[in-house]
């Protein structure tokens, strides 16, 4: 069992923080921080991988509505690109928890890092997502936006079959990119794409 040196029976400002989006080839990594209301409780709250697309789409307005502050914000291509996967994820996880309305007291962080510039005291939480309701509620938002955000990138180029992989380098998504090639919003510096990239350059002397 994990324990926290924290006293979190004087705290009621907790905001819990995820992020989605670490794996696929293309587009942001999105985070996200919310800040429950303990006196407007969400049922349901979990990881938001073992929940069902139907599931995360109608917990996502509840969380907006209830919570006491809640926000998104996102790393780009270029910015992962540039600081790599890693550290773009923790300047995400900063945007989100510095742009909540409510300043917390206290974060609560996804993962085994906290990341820096954060206007409270934090502590990573290894599967989070499944022990804080807090994290849980991020990890839905921020689901819920990068799969949206993934839907209108289909509707844009509908040949790479964005609307199924999600951007993760399915097998699907690997054939298109060879038939295709790598969109602006693909991350260079990910191996497939950069290989690709090379492969294309090469060809092209």
């Amino acid at each position: 069992m994990q324990t926290s040196a924290f006293d979190f029976s004087a705290t009621k400002l907790i905001a819990g923080v995820d992020e989605v989006g670490r794996g696929p080839l293309i587009g942001n990594v999105v985070t996200a921080a919310v800040i429950l209301d303990p006196a407007n409780p969400i049922d349901g709250l979990t990881d938001s991988k073992k929940l069902s697309e139907k599931k995360r789409e109608q917990l996502f307005p509840l969380i907006q509505e209830r919570a006491l502050a809640w926000s998104i914000a996102w790393a780009t291509p270029a910015e992962i690109d540039e600081l790599n996967i890693l550290h773009a994820t923790m300047l995400a996880m900063q945007r989100a928890v510095n742009q909540l309305s409510v300043t917390p007291e206290f974060a609560l962080i996804d993962g085994n890092r906290c990341p820096p510039g954060l206007p409270c005291p934090a502590e990573a939480i290894v599967k989070g997502d499944l022990k804080e309701p807090a994290i849980s509620a991020a990890s839905i938002l921020a689901k819920v936006y990068r799969d949206r955000e993934m839907l209108e990138l289909d509707l844009r180029h509908p040949d790479y079959g964005f609307a199924k992989h999600k951007g993760y380098p399915t097998a699907l998504h690997m054939e298109k990119l060879r038939q295709h090639g790598p969109l602006p919003e693909h991350r260079r510096s990910f191996r497939p794409v950069a290989d690709l990239l090379a492969l294309t350059s090469t060809e092209t002397e």
